[in-house]
């Protein structure tokens, strides 16, 4: 069976800043879907025509606000492959977001991590190899 990640829904506050950044990472990614729901809700699906990230719009504030990494449950980060991680990071990097890559040096792959402007982590990840053995090497 061949598995991947078709969506992730992710409530945001700042729709808008969301899609900017997405695209900013990722300008291949167009507006699938820009829409209203039955509560009036705004949610967007942006993305290509085989993945996307769905937004919906924040109806409340939490009564803390989720930090990644904490130890509290929840997602840390997304992570795509990408063909091209220095590209990634000089587009973040112009646009003015904030790079929260950690040290990481491994012969097989490179990995870097931005926060978006909800301050949720992203991860972006280059193989150099395509060998699994090689990509999935936790060793190093």
């Amino acid at each position: 069976m061949n598995i991947s990640l078709e969506h992730a829904n992710i409530c945001v506050h700042d729709i808008d800043g969301m899609i900017k950044f997405l695209r900013t990472a990722f300008p291949e990614f167009k507006i699938r879907y820009d829409g209203i729901d039955l509560n009036g809700i705004r949610w967007v699906h942006v993305g290509t025509e085989t993945t996307y990230i769905a937004l919906q719009k924040a109806s409340m504030q939490p009564e803390n606000k989720w930090i990644p990494y904490s130890g509290k449950p929840g997602v840390n980060h997304l992570a795509y492959e990408v063909e091209n991680v220095d590209i990634v990071r000089e587009n973040l990097n112009s646009a003015g977001y904030k790079d929260t890559t950690i040290h990481n040096n491994h012969p097989h792959r490179k990995r870097i991590y931005f926060n978006d402007p909800e301050g949720n982590d992203w991860e972006f990840v280059q193989y150099y190899s395509d060998k699994y053995n090689k990509r999935n090497d936790y060793t190093q």
